[in-house]
């Protein structure tokens, strides 16, 4: 069970997720953010907290972001592109449910103060910029560490933002190494 409201962007993405647990959800209705919907989400954050899932493509990051940057303290939880995607649509409603549990079982807690824990020189060092398959380790790595796939500047703010340890971060990059 989960105690927290969980943010999608739509009624199917709701459906969806239904179909994998029993929960509280609200659908921001796309980036358009309906009249009251964001006013909503603040106040399921104030008594529950709030879990962000949204799509994971560049809609859904801005989504993200602008519930992010207004409602702090909320926790994200990541589905991996292929696990979203049906017939060319990617989308939470696409998903099966044991990706959404699984995705909503590794849900990180956004930290607003600037850490440093990592930086460019640790992606390079890794080969998760500037190498051949950084992209594909970028992606399986985010995957471990459930925060998802980024670019390289995302990839490194979520490290830094959703409280990765740098333990974690090297056993998932071990983990890893050899594919």
């Amino acid at each position: 069970m989960i105690k927290e409201v969980i943010v999608v962007e739509g009624r199917d993405d709701i459906t969806a997720v239904k179909r994998a647990i029993e929960c509280e959800l609200i659908a921001t209705g796309g980036f358009g953010f309906p009249k009251g919907v964001m006013e909503r989400i603040k106040s399921a954050q104030e008594r529950r907290g709030v879990i962000i899932f949204t799509d994971p493509d560049f809609a859904g990051e801005k989504i993200r972001k602008k519930i992010s940057d207004e409602v702090p303290g909320c926790k994200h939880a990541f589905l991996p592109r292929e696990e979203a995607m049906k017939n060319g649509d990617i989308g939470i409603e696409n998903a099966s449910p044991e990706s959404i549990l699984s995705a909503l079982s590794n849900v990180r807690t956004e930290i607003k103060e600037n850490r440093n824990e990592f930086s460019n020189i640790d992606l390079i060092k890794n080969e998760l910029i500037g190498g051949d398959n950084s992209s594909y380790k970028r992606d399986l790595v985010g995957r471990k560490l459930g925060i998802g796939y980024g670019n390289s500047k995302q990839f490194l703010n979520r490290l830094n933002n959703y409280g990765v340890t740098r333990e974690e971060f090297e056993n998932a990059v071990k983990e890893f190494e050899n594919r």
